[in-house]
């Protein structure tokens, strides 16, 4: 399954967009790439917003129509994380933080977001680039006083990846890695005058089979979301779900 890109305005600019095409035919980042490769080993899609070593903020427009990357803007600037993030990160498809639910084992309502993830391996990832990640764990972040999970991965194409099935692993094959993250994660806001982020579970990584629950949670929240059962104002427009938001022509 091969996706490619459009960019619309130059990079770094308050109008650039990251568009998606499949067989030259516009999708939603959002809705239309799925997210299960192969669920009984745990390998997900994962779309990278921000490659490893950078920290241009970058992040699906959830709110635009076919929900291309967009930079985030804070005070009509466009906005830049203090520090370089130490990983890949960005989002899984087909995934969604409802705002309406509270979460038990946070205590916080969702982010109104796609599932943010974090991969650790040794590939650099480019924007706009969808990789298959195996499941690792999750951290369960509250941010702002929402619930942020945090999934962290491993691409299935990493040297190591077929090593790793559990967090003994993965401070095995790669000590301090879980703590690199999760510090980077707590602290990224601090230089802007901020507190770190708060964390459930004292901020200790869950197991996979956790983060699996909370991806099958937050998949059918997503369900909800473009099954209109969910009020919202994100763009549920898409090209390949068959439902009463599917356009057959997505530049109109």
């Amino acid at each position: 399954m091969t996706y490619t890109t459009k960019q619309v305005g130059e990079t770094g600019s308050l109008e650039y967009r990251l568009f998606f095409l499949k067989d030259n035919k516009p999708v939603s980042s959002f809705h239309d790439v799925p997210l299960w490769i192969n669920k009984e080993k745990q390998i997900v899609n994962m779309l990278v917003e921000i490659p490893r070593g950078t920290n241009a903020k970058l992040e699906i427009a959830t709110k635009e129509h076919m929900n291309p990357i967009k930079q985030d803007v804070k005070d009509g600037k466009l906005r830049f994380v203090h520090d370089k993030y130490p990983f890949n990160y960005g989002a899984l498809p087909q995934t969604w933080e409802s705002p309406e639910h509270t979460h038990p084992s946070t205590g916080a309502k969702g982010d109104n977001d796609p599932l943010d993830a974090c991969e650790i391996g040794s590939g650099q990832g480019v924007t706009g680039e969808f990789k298959q990640v195996k499941v690792l764990g999750v951290f369960a972040m509250i941010d702002a006083g929402e619930t942020d999970w945090k999934i962290l991965c491993i691409d299935v194409n990493d040297p190591i990846a077929s090593q790793i099935n559990s967090q003994e692993d993965i401070e095995k094959l790669l000590p301090g890695k879980v703590n690199e993250v999760y510090t980077f994660l707590r602290d990224y806001k601090i230089p802007d005058g901020k507190g770190p982020n708060q964390f459930a579970f004292d901020g200790k990584l869950q197991s996979i089979d956790f983060a699996m629950k909370i991806i099958d949670e937050t998949e059918a929240e997503w369900k909800d979301l473009v099954d209109g059962k969910t009020k919202s104002s994100l763009s549920i427009t898409n090209t390949t779900l068959n439902n009463s938001n599917t356009v057959t022509d997505a530049n109109n």
